[in-house]
């Protein structure tokens, strides 16, 4: 997500600014007062139901994985829709562990995806420290990373390998940074290499907003004002299109795997189509589903072992 202005060099940022790309879209401001009693209204409810998973979940813990992953979607959905947003899902999840990327445009996306696709998220270490929203991540199992120590990005993507070997799925944005959704980055290929040590799928998806400018959580925006702007804007959607995915022995490395996912997730109309889907030779037979989606949940309230195969020692090379 968004971060601080001085960042090491071989950090991924975005050209995107609150200023230039998170306007609230109406012109009137947060404090239009036609929409004040609503927008407080809206934001009581969303804090409310943030608050209700923190203090459900450790009651949650010892139900059955099915039954837990049923809750999570159900109370994703719920905070997304008290904040004001309505959102439409295309495509269907695949099964098994998988790999999700997106394009990172909002805090919203991580719900979003949980709604439909329940996965540890890869999140910069930062998001541990936000009130009330870093205490769930950690109960959720995110994985944190110091993004300004390149020598610990090995260390991430071999836990990355890890889960995905034991059955689980991970969520990243490997755009590195948020977007504004009219601007978009590339796909950086360095968590893509635990998809081909752990040898899954990869699974594209493709958020957008209407009106892009308020949901955008770019550049240096405080997260208050972005739930400001969130609550405060009529008619807020958010539309998540699941590609079809991508079987990871079907490309020679974690470069090309990036690029055709980030294709995958292309505005319509834009996409190329996949070379790999043109060279027969590159075809392997379809990923089988394994294991259930036990290994998703948080370390607290699954017993797993992140057991990566040997070929996640090539990820202690991995550059981001």
């Amino acid at each position: 997500m968004n971060g601080p202005t001085a960042l090491p060099p071989w950090l991924p940022t975005a050209p995107c600014t609150p200023g230039r790309c998170a306007a609230h879209p109406d012109g009137t401001g947060p404090d239009s007062g036609a929409g004040l009693p609503r927008a407080l209204a809206r934001l009581t409810a969303g804090t409310a139901a943030v608050l209700l998973g923190v203090l459900l979940a450790p009651a949650a813990a010892p139900l059955p994985p099915a039954a837990r992953l049923a809750l999570v979607r159900l109370w994703t959905r719920t905070v997304v829709r008290a904040f004001g947003v309505r959102v439409r899902y295309e495509g269907t999840p695949a099964a098994g562990p998988l790999l999700v990327v997106a394009n990172h445009v909002s805090w919203l996306d991580v719900p979003l995806l949980a709604a439909v696709l329940p996965a540890r998220t890869v999140a910069k270490a930062e998001v541990r420290r936000w009130p009330v929203l870093g205490l769930l991540a950690a109960l959720g199992g995110t994985l944190f990373i110091e993004r300004d120590r390149l020598r610990a990005l090995p260390g991430t993507v071999r836990a990355m390998a890890g889960i995905l070997a034991a059955g689980g799925r991970v969520a990243v944005f490997p755009e590195g940074s948020t977007w504004c959704g009219r601007e978009r980055g590339r796909f950086r290929p360095a968590a893509f290499q635990a998809a081909l040590d752990a040898d899954c799928a990869v699974q594209p998806v493709r958020i957008d907003y209407r009106p892009a400018d308020a949901a955008a959580y770019v550049g240096d925006d405080p997260l208050g004002t972005s739930l400001w702007r969130v609550v405060t804007t009529r008619r807020l959607t958010a539309e998540v299109r699941l590609a079809d995915p991508l079987p990871s022995g079907r490309y020679p490395d974690r470069r090309a795997l990036a690029a055709a996912a980030q294709r995958a997730v292309a505005p319509r109309g834009t996409t190329r189509r996949d070379p790999a889907r043109r060279d027969p030779a590159r075809r392997v037979p379809a990923q089988r589903a394994r294991a259930s989606d036990s290994a998703n949940l948080s370390p607290s309230s699954v017993h797993q072992r992140a057991r990566s195969r040997p070929a996640a020692a090539s990820s202690s090379r991995t550059p981001p």
